[in-house]
């Protein structure tokens, strides 16, 4: 199985700052995700074509299937991760969006100008994450019970975790 991360940042890209978010969101996998796995990774800057690029070559070349992008979620002028998102998703999973909102909601009134959201290309789930590695924990954790399931309803492969770390649903027979 593969898993990819894209953390889109103009500054990170360049080598201005470490690129702290996409490795947050790495080590999340890894502490919850028990199924083995290989990481693609990307660090691209806020450039819609490239962000498109990026991800169509994660599902369709790489067979990546599930992609956690980092920042570009946000309302400034640069932030178009989730308009590449809708760009290459045949599906879109609003409700990701909505919950991270939420949660993202309890710690910071300033939650309601992101634009996180979800989609499906071909067996793999795409997910926006905020640029922010607290951000990220909290986002991801809110979501990712309904990620394997999804996964599983795609076609993609069947994805694994410690339940000690993370607790996912999947429905009964």
């Amino acid at each position: 199985m593969k898993l990819g991360v894209i953390n889109v940042s103009d500054r990170a890209s360049a080598g201005v700052y470490e690129d702290i978010p996409g490795k947050a969101a790495v080590s999340l996998l890894e502490e919850w995700v028990t199924t083995p796995f290989k990481t693609a990774y990307a660090v691209i800057p806020d450039e819609q074509d490239q962000i498109e690029t990026q991800l169509r070559q994660f599902v369709d070349e790489e067979s990546c299937t599930l992609i956690l992008t980092t920042g570009g979620t946000g309302p400034a002028v640069r932030d178009v991760t989730p308009e590449a998102t809708e760009a290459v998703c045949e599906k879109m999973l609003p409700g990701f969006g909505e919950l991270m909102r939420s949660t993202s909601l309890r710690y910071v009134p300033t939650a309601i100008l992101s634009r996180q959201t979800a989609g499906i290309r071909g067996a793999a789930l795409i997910v926006n994450l905020p640029g922010k590695p607290k951000a990220i924990r909290e986002c991801l954790e809110a979501v990712f019970p309904s990620i394997p399931y999804c996964i599983d309803l795609i076609g993609g492969p069947y994805l694994e975790v410690d339940s000690s770390k993370i607790k996912i649903f999947r429905p009964g027979p």
